[in-house]
């Protein structure tokens, strides 16, 4: 079942009411903030009533399957449920940059980027604006929109609100960001970090499968996890690729991410205010190849940089 046979079925209206419904006291992320964002209250992400959106463009800088030849569609949606201290988007996801519109026009921009050619429509930090995501999906399919949908998310989810998502989305994108609650916590602040993350991403496997891709090597449907590693081996590198390949299986998709740099407030912080050695990257690295996660993308690591 797509989102057309859920559009077609009435189911997908149900769920952009009971999407809605969850906003009265808010649930959508394990932090349970509980505030009446229908009314306007503010929650930990910062996010109310309307999409708030920090761009909507045509991204090329993705993974291949998903960037592939015309690029990803990707809406960047201002807030987030984690305040990671070292976050590189700082200025939408803390500070909150951006515009609030119309759901009908999340719609709208939706579509202009279909028109625009893009292989699929990327939601980057979507989890607290899920319901409004979820209407303005329902607005654009009798309007003819057709692509892909990928959920670009930190991990930090539900497995109850992931449901909803069931048949919606073809791609899923997630961070596994700490093996160590403690971590996820510190630099987070995100309760419980490692217990919803692997119970997320096991959710989004049993939803979506592993990655599929066309005969252009385009994805159309699966799992890519994403693991940033961390200074100091504060992202537990090793124990999640294992956890991954036990759980998940050696067939995984992973991006192991080599771009950590001291951003938003991490210079300030002892431990993580320097960039990677080449010597925890290659252990990383390392990991991966003994857990059998044979698929995926390994980035460089220039090897002239040090710590800063």
């Amino acid at each position: 079942m797509n989102y057309l046979d859920l559009y077609q079925s009435g189911e997908l209206l149900q769920r952009v009411r009971q999407a809605y419904r969850r906003l009265a006291a808010c649930d959508l992320c394990p932090h349970d903030c509980g505030v009446d964002r229908i009314k306007g209250e503010l929650g930990i992400c910062g996010a109310g009533l309307l999409p708030k959106i920090a761009s909507a463009n045509v991204h090329r800088g993705e993974e291949p399957p998903v960037s592939g030849s015309k690029g990803s569609g990707t809406v960047f949606l201002s807030g987030c449920s984690l305040k990671c201290v070292f976050c590189q988007n700082f200025p939408i996801s803390q500070l909150g940059n951006g515009a609030k519109i119309p759901t009908r026009e999340l719609a709208a921009r939706m579509l202009k980027l279909q028109r625009q050619g893009v292989h699929n429509i990327n939601f980057v930090t979507p989890t607290h604006f899920l319901p409004q995501i979820l209407a303005a999906l329902w607005l654009a399919i009798p309007k003819g929109f057709r692509l892909p949908v990928i959920w670009n998310s930190s991990g930090y989810e539900k497995t109850d609100v992931l449901r909803l998502l069931d048949g919606v989305v073809d791609i899923y994108l997630p961070d596994m960001k700490y093996a160590d609650d403690a971590c996820g916590l510190e630099m987070s602040s995100a309760q419980g970090y490692r217990e919803n993350n692997r119970a997320a991403v096991a959710e989004m496997l049993r939803q979506v499968g592993h990655l599929q891709v066309d005969e252009y090597g385009i994805g159309v449907k699966g799992l890519i996890i994403r693991h940033l590693v961390l200074p100091g081996e504060r992202a537990g590198s090793r124990e999640t690729l294992e956890w991954i390949a036990e759980h998940l299986g050696t067939e995984t998709h992973i991006a192991l991410m080599s771009q950590y740099f001291p951003a938003h407030v991490a210079g300030k912080i002892p431990g993580i205010d320097r960039v990677l050695t080449l010597e925890e990257y290659n252990a990383a690295v390392e990991a991966l190849e003994d857990a059998g996660l044979e698929n995926g993308w390994v980035q460089d690591l220039d090897e002239e940089r040090g710590p800063v």
